[in-house]
């Protein structure tokens, strides 16, 4: 049995603040790995400038590259059209079906779970963890979706607060200035030489 934790998102382009909840989320539950699942389609939004599934896909790739703990998933990918976590986590269980599973959200993700796609069927899937940044209380969070599901199991993650996001990347990208430091080194060679975000 491995314990594997789920992050989806689109990751348009995935940033330092990504890879840090991984990471957190990954040290803090004790997670044997967490990986990234990039987005075919989103049901709610747009994506601004998008490079593509594909392109993401490989700046998630880029992202977490040397780094043991974390891995990332095509599987939304290569599913196409539109994404939902419930399609997801059935595929994933016919594949794997003895990994023990947590889905990784974000504090805006968690707080519109009862409005997802079959959310009592997910949760026979997974546990949820509800990432907040320091100074964010997540408790709140975790009561409304009890208060919804009574049997549903939630732990929560703290990771300190960076205040970086992709908009401002592809802002910063359009504007001319660099991603530097903002983005993983690989993930940053990758935007500049295909050219993505300009």
């Amino acid at each position: 049995m491995s314990r594997v934790g789920l992050f989806g998102g689109s990751f348009n382009p995935p940033h330092l603040g990504h890879l840090i909840c991984a990471q957190e989320a990954g040290e803090q539950l004790q997670l044997d790995r967490v990986v990234l699942v990039p987005l075919h389609t989103p049901t709610h939004r747009d994506l601004p400038g998008d490079p593509g599934p594909a392109a993401r896909l490989a700046l998630c790739e880029a992202a977490v590259n040397g780094n043991s703990l974390l891995d990332v998933s095509a599987i939304e990918v290569e599913r196409s059209g539109d994404s939902f976590t419930i399609d997801t986590l059935r595929s994933w269980r016919e594949m794997n079906p003895d990994d023990e599973l947590t889905l990784i959200l974000g504090h805006d993700a968690a707080s519109g779970f009862g409005s997802w796609r079959e959310p009592a069927e997910v949760l026979d899937h997974c546990r949820l963890a509800v990432v907040s940044r320091e100074g964010e209380s997540e408790q709140s969070v975790a009561e409304q979706i009890r208060a919804e599901f009574e049997r549903a199991e939630i732990v929560t993650v703290t990771m300190p607060r960076v205040d970086i996001s992709s908009s401002a990347i592809r802002e910063r990208i359009g504007n001319g200035l660099p991603a530097r430091y903002f983005v993983a080194p690989a993930v940053d060679a990758l935007i500049e030489s295909e050219g993505w975000y300009r």
